[in-house]
């Protein structure tokens, strides 16, 4: 019965320090996360972003300037079943430094964004989303953290 009282304790043990070593890593992970950050730049773009946003008519005249790209940052396999004639894509979820960096020449580029929400047919592949969660709020909100302006 020792033996066995020994084993079910040396397990136990085992299993604590292994949980309280993965909870220490999850807390270091959580520290390149930063919600308050993300609001507080949210609403620091709030009036800019109003500023900034153009009806149809003007994103078509813009669109042709050698120094303005558009920007689809679905997948790209969406971008691949159907964009805006000269779009680039960068996925939303691959935006970091370098990869902005190399799609975008400059940081003072004119940058034209566009989301499945801009078009009302609501059909594939452009299927409109939740008005809140539209991928260019988050989109603009994140080329302006990067510094693109």
């Amino acid at each position: 019965m020792g033996v066995k009282r020994n084993t079910v304790l040396g397990i136990l043990t085992i299993a604590v320090f292994v949980s309280c070593g993965l909870m220490a890593s999850a807390q270091d992970r959580d520290s390149f996360i930063d919600y308050d950050g993300f609001l507080s730049v949210s609403e620091e773009v709030q009036a800019y972003r109003a500023g900034r946003l153009v009806p149809l008519v003007e994103f078509n005249e813009m669109k042709d300037d050698p120094d303005t790209i558009i920007l689809d940052s679905r997948s790209a396999a969406a971008f691949a079943q159907g964009h805006i004639d000269g779009a680039i894509n960068v996925n939303f979820s691959d935006f970091t430094v370098d990869k902005l960096a190399a799609a975008i020449p400059s940081k003072t580029t004119r940058i034209l964004i566009y989301c499945n929400n801009n078009f009302e047919d609501n059909v594939a592949p452009i299927m409109l989303k939740s008005a809140p969660l539209a991928l260019n709020v988050p989109t603009f909100i994140n080329l302006y953290g990067y510094g693109y302006t």
